[in-house]
């Protein structure tokens, strides 16, 4: 995967590379497989726990590490949907899916596979790439796919799965 850009928002890449996502972008400038990628996040100890307390999935796989050395599990993991939420969070993907057309509501996720166990100190960024762009009945309305990666430090892919979402137009 090529590296981004060094500006705010950028997801330039080099000219010997897969043609990146425009910043901002529309209907005509956003095309099948484009692809960007995020910054890195490293997943904390406190990120693990305060997912757990939103969920409630207190399970000793998430929790005890006395109980992950003893199963030989090594250590705490992360829930699997912890995974998908920081994957579709906006602090994420408004620098690589931020479009100048009018952002109508988010479609859901497909397909998501948990691949990998997401552990603390595993630092992660997204590759995202277009995989649909569909023009709706009215004309004005379109959905975007996005296949979504999260890939670790060694370039190991965690999770993937598809997003979509819906945009509009101008008129």
């Amino acid at each position: 995967i090529c590296p981004r850009g060094n500006g705010a928002g950028s997801s330039f890449l080099r000219s010997d590379c897969v043609t990146a996502i425009p910043f901002p972008f529309t209907y005509d400038t956003v095309e099948l497989h484009q692809m960007s990628t995020t910054h890195g996040r490293t997943i904390t100890d406190t990120d693990i726990t305060f997912y757990m307390m939103l969920t409630g999935g207190w399970h000793p796989v998430h929790c005890d590490r006395d109980f992950m050395k003893k199963a030989g599990l090594g250590a705490v993991r992360a829930q699997g949907s912890f995974g998908i939420a920081v994957s579709l969070g906006s602090h994420l993907e408004s620098s690589v899916l931020e479009g100048s057309d009018e952002f109508v509501r988010a479609m859901g996720v497909e397909k998501w596979e948990y691949l990998r166990p997401l552990v603390s100190g595993d630092t992660f960024h997204l590759e995202v790439e277009i995989v649909g762009k569909d023009l709706q009945e009215n004309g004005r309305d379109y959905v975007i796919s996005r296949e979504i990666r999260m890939i670790n430090q060694n370039g190991d892919m965690l999770q993937r799965g598809i997003a979509q979402s819906m945009w509009r137009r101008e008129a």
